[in-house]
C-alpha cells in the first residue's frame, strides 16, 4: 500500500512508520519542517495539517490516509490549540482525502473521549471522531490509553525525576488507575487494521495487560532503573487545584487542570481490542525495562 501519514514525525509516528515499513508499504510523511530522503519508498512533503491545499496533491494515489496529530497540552501564543490541531486538522484531513479519493481513513483519538468529557482534551478529540465518522470515508478510530516507549514523554519524565529525586509528591491518593500500552501495540493494529476489511467503521480502545495505580506504576518505573521506591506525600487535590490553574501558565510547569482531570478519571479499559488484534501486547514492566534499565 501507499499510506499518507500526519503526525509521523512524532513519538507514535516513529513506532508506526518502522513498523509500516517492514511490512513493505510506501509511506508518503508530511512534516511542518522541510526534510529530505533519499530512502526508496519513503518521501516528505512539507505543510501544515490544517491547511489541505499544502498536501492534497500528494495524497492522490494513495490507498489510505492516517493521522495521527495531537497534542496533550495547550501553547495558545504558539498557535499549538485542542480546537486547531484536533478539530481543524480533522477536518482538513478527511477533506483532503475525499478530495484526493482516497477511501481508507485511520484516526488516532485517546481513551476516555465522549460526548459529555470535562477535559477540553478529550472534547475535542470527540468532535474530531464525530468529523471522521460523518466523512462517508472507511475510517477506523484508535483510543488509546498513555503510550509508553523508548521515547515517550510521560514515563521518561517520571524517570527523570526518580532518578534523583527520593520524593516524589503525588497528586490525591494516587490510587487513580492507568493501563499503559507500548507504541509498539498500538502500531501493529494501526498496520492490523489496513489489512482487515472489517475494521472500518469501527472504534477501538486500546490498552496493555497490566492495570496499575498511580502509585504502583512509580514504583515500576524505579524497579526498572534498580533504585528503591520513593517516598510519595500525598497533595490534596482542593489546595492543588487553585494553584495548578495559576501555574499551568508558565510553560514548565509540569501539569495542567486538563491533565490532572484525565488522571484522576483513570486510562483503562477491558481488552476486547485483543479479539480483534491478536498480537500478544508488552507488559508494562517488561517494556519499560527494556530502555529505563540502560
Amino acid at each position: 500500500m501507499k499510506i499518507f501519514i500526519a503526525g509521523a514525525t512524532g513519538f507514535v509516528g516513529g513506532h508506526l512508520t518502522d513498523e509500516l515499513r517492514q511490512r513493505g508499504h510506501e509511506l508518503v510523511l508530511l512534516s511542518h519542517a522541510r526534510r529530505r530522503t533519499t530512502e526508496k519508498g519513503f518521501s516528505y512533503v512539507t505543510g501544515d495539517v490544517t491547511d489541505p491545499d499544502c498536501y492534497v496533491a500528494a495524497m492522490k494515489g494513495c490507498d489510505a490516509v492516517i493521522n495521527l496529530v495531537g497534542i496533550i497540552r495547550e501553547f495558545a501564543g504558539r498557535g499549538i490549540t485542542f480546537e486547531r490541531l484536533h478539530v481543524d486538522a480533522a477536518t482538513a484531513m478527511t477533506g483532503a482525502a475525499q478530495k484526493a479519493g482516497v477511501l481508507r481513513y485511520l484516526q488516532m483519538s485517546a481513551l476516555g473521549t465522549r460526548i459529555d468529557a470535562v477535559s477540553d482534551y478529550h472534547r475535542t478529540k470527540w468532535r474530531a471522531e464525530e468529523i471522521v465518522r460523518g466523512s462517508g470515508l472507511a475510517w477506523t478510530i484508535f483510543r488509546p490509553s498513555l503510550i509508553f516507549g523508548p521515547k515517550d514523554a510521560f514515563v521518561n519524565m517520571l524517570a527523570r525525576q526518580l532518578r534523583f529525586m527520593p520524593v516524589l509528591p503525588v497528586m490525591g491518593d494516587g490510587s487513580y488507575r492507568l493501563q499503559p500500552i507500548h507504541g509498539n501495540d498500538v502500531a501493529r493494529c494501526f498496520c492490523e487494521a489496513l489489512e482487515k476489511p472489517e475494521t472500518a467503521g469501527q472504534t477501538y480502545t486500546l490498552c496493555g495487560p497490566d492495570r496499575l495505580t498511580y502509585l504502583e506504576l512509580l514504583d515500576a518505573i524505579t524497579d526498572a532503573m534498580g533504585r528503591p521506591h520513593p517516598f510519595k506525600p500525598q497533595l490534596p487535590l482542593d489546595l492543588m487545584q487553585p494553584l495548578i490553574k495559576v501555574m499551568q501558565n508558565f510553560r514548565l510547569f509540569p501539569i495542567t487542570l486538563d491533565q490532572l482531570q484525565m488522571l484522576l478519571e483513570e486510562s483503562i479499559c477491558d481488552g476486547s481490542w485483543q479479539q480483534t488484534f491478536t498480537t500478544p501486547p508488552v507488559r508494562f514492566r517488561d517494556g519499560i525495562r527494556a530502555y529505563l534499565g540502560r
